[in-house]
């Protein structure tokens, strides 16, 4: 379990750090937390434990319209102060010498036309765009520039840059253009998030999740992990993973993805990704041995 990370997202929350952080972690990924006190903790914290830090960016909440930097926007302003922004967060963040920093991608999300976005949530209109009006050749070119530019920073201020696919449109799943890149840039590394990936499986009838995650897996630092439930709309989602949930009444099929990622990329680390105080203690327990057992090919696992 020495790649497995748990969530810390608003504050550092120190009843889920007790309750959730097992010895011989991989650490924790902090995201928008509240204030400098929290920040503080994490820091203190992570230095007596000696475990690893990692940032879903932005670090602090409250310091920007919208969570996600829209550093693929078509106008070159709100580009540029995407840019701008990550820019002006990094030095603070340094102070927690993040193993990486993740950022969503693409941000905005180029959805496809042909696809019923209903059940996607976003948080303002900025965040997407239609792919009939973001041709190909814009996409790579302005991820081209990204990986770029986090590739600099990643080397200047020493962290990881870890790009998490949003919903994706066939420039990612149907070309190899981002292939190209991540070789191009093996500085860049991704992660994949299986309840966001089975949502758009579920919706989207061009895209294969467990084709998405055989190629991509291997570029991987991070799975986000968590299960999410779809019958007709999301019933439940960031639930934690079990061996009992049947994707036969509508649950992501996580051993069929994490067979995926142990064949792929055996040394992926894991963020539990979950609302771990949806079940109980020794539930959370079995989460943890059946991840565990499903990564190392263990008996029983795929019950």
């Amino acid at each position: 379990m020495n790649r497995f990370l748990i969530g810390q997202h608003g504050r550092f929350d120190e009843s889920k750090y007790v309750r959730d952080f097992k010895p011989g972690f991989y650490g924790i990924e902090a995201c928008l937390l509240e204030n400098d006190q929290h920040v503080a903790r994490l820091i203190e914290e992570s230095a007596a434990q000696q475990f690893r830090v990692g940032i879903h960016y932005p670090l602090r909440a409250g310091r920007s319209k919208l969570r996600d930097a829209l550093f693929m926007a078509s106008a070159d302003s709100v580009r540029r102060q995407a840019y701008d922004h990550i820019a002006g967060e990094l030095d603070e963040m340094a102070r927690l010498n993040p193993s990486y920093i993740l950022f969503h991608y693409p941000k905005p999300v180029i959805l496809d036309d042909r696809v019923d976005w209903t059940h996607w949530r976003f948080a303002d209109p900025s965040e997407f765009v239609y792919e009939s009006s973001y041709p190909l050749e814009e996409w790579e070119e302005k991820s081209e520039a990204l990986f770029e530019w986090l590739t600099a920073r990643g080397r200047e201020y020493g962290f990881t840059p870890v790009l998490e696919f949003d919903a994706l449109n066939h420039y990612v799943y149907a070309t190899d253009l981002l292939e190209r890149l991540l070789k191009k840039y093996p500085g860049i590394r991704l992660c994949l998030d299986t309840g966001r990936l089975f949502l758009q499986h579920k919706l989207d009838p061009f895209f294969d999740a467990a084709e998405v995650i055989r190629r991509y897996a291997v570029y991987a630092d991070l799975i986000h992990l968590s299960n999410t439930r779809f019958t007709d709309r999301v019933e439940t989602h960031h639930y934690p993973v079990l061996p009992e949930l049947d994707p036969g009444d509508g649950w992501a099929p996580i051993a069929q993805y994490l067979g995926i990622v142990r064949e792929r990329n055996p040394h992926v680390n894991i963020l539990f990704e979950h609302r771990s105080d949806a079940i109980t203690s020794e539930q959370l327990e079995r989460c943890y041995t059946w991840v565990d057992e499903l990564l190392n090919a263990k008996s029983g696992a795929q019950k």
